[in-house]
């Protein structure tokens, strides 16, 4: 089954930076389908980014500051967080939607425990 981990949150203030890095593993064949997400205190898990086949896709709160990447081939999916505001402050969460495999596409979704970003005015 696959294993989801995140790192690289922290506390930084407002125009700050920061990196995170989500990791999969656990079948070696697979290529995971992976995706950003965040929750803030009393709000619902929302959307950040991912990077699909052809370009990096992001919410509107993020664009133009954060800069999603992954090498062809790889688990891993780096999230550039850049000028970031109070309002970025959340648990970032890294989600596998499935697996790509021998020309095929394994629905089989899994969270990582999420990382703390916290922005201070």
């Amino acid at each position: 089954r696959v294993e989801v981990v995140e790192s690289g949150g922290g506390s930084v203030q407002a125009g700050g930076s920061l990196t995170l890095t989500c990791t999969a593993s656990g079948n070696p064949s697979c290529k995971y389908d992976l995706k950003w997400y965040r929750q803030a205190p009393g709000k619902e898990r929302e959307f950040v980014s991912f990077v699909d086949p052809i370009r990096p896709r992001y919410a509107d709160s993020v664009k133009g500051r954060f800069t999603a990447s992954r090498d062809a081939g790889s688990n891993t999916l780096l999230l550039e967080m850049n000028s970031l505001k109070p309002e970025d402050t959340a648990i970032y969460y890294c989600k596998s939607d499935g697996c790509y495999r021998d020309g095929a596409y394994y629905p089989d979704e899994e969270w990582g425990q999420g990382t703390q970003v916290t922005v201070s005015a």
